[in-house]
């Protein structure tokens, strides 16, 4: 059966522990935005082909998706960080009066083709997608396109993945790394997919 091509790009920027984990079990990332001062770090280097910074990655993206957990930290942070762009949080258990269907800036919808079906009707380009459970559903049916994972300079021991179980691997292509403040290791992915018959990448959303 032919795949309809995606007209969006499903794109990641995430920050993890070095054993692989996104937040505490309690969801806490203190480690993360309040790391201690430690003088003993290599240098900040962006390399021949350095990954893109939060300011950059977040430039031209039109919309967003998280799950509910994603969501309700970000709610406890200073001040919303994504500007007028749409939010599309996944859940089925925010209720229909709660603040996220009050807010206008973001949509609650009850599963990964729901948010894809809203994608489209909007004409969605860069999709910002964000949660370790809502990541793992898009990579498993293959909506993301490129990935910056940033590594802390922290073993946690034990917290929320950032990839959930999959029913398959998925090859990358290593785009760039570059050691950034704190002691931090960014790098950018391309998901490797194999060729159409004219040559370009099966559901390339450029």
């Amino acid at each position: 059966m032919t795949r309809t091509p995606r007209t969006w790009s499903g794109q990641v920027f995430i920050a993890t522990s070095v054993d692989g984990y996104i937040a505490r079990p309690d969801g806490d990332i203190d480690w993360l935005t309040d790391p201690p001062e430690q003088s003993e770090h290599a240098a900040e280097h962006p390399g021949p082909d350095p990954a893109p910074d939060y300011d950059g990655f977040i430039a031209d993206v039109s919309h967003l998706v998280m799950g509910r957990g994603t969501y309700e930290k970000v709610l406890t942070f200073d001040g919303w960080p994504y500007g007028d762009r749409h939010v599309i949080v996944i859940s089925t258990s925010l209720a229909a009066k709660s603040d996220a269907a009050a807010d206008e800036r973001v949509t609650v919808v009850p599963s990964v083709d729901a948010a894809c079906a809203l994608l489209v009707e909007e004409g969605a380009g860069r999709v910002y997608v964000d949660g370790g459970r809502v990541i793992s559903a898009f990579l498993e049916r293959d909506l993301i396109d490129e990935l910056v994972i940033t590594r802390a300079p922290i073993v946690l021991g034990e917290g929320l993945p950032l990839f959930h179980a999959l029913p398959r691997s998925t090859r990358l292509v290593h785009l760039g790394t570059s050691t950034i403040e704190a002691g931090m290791i960014s790098s950018h992915y391309r998901v490797e997919r194999a060729a159409t018959a004219g040559g370009e990448p099966a559901d390339a959303a450029r």
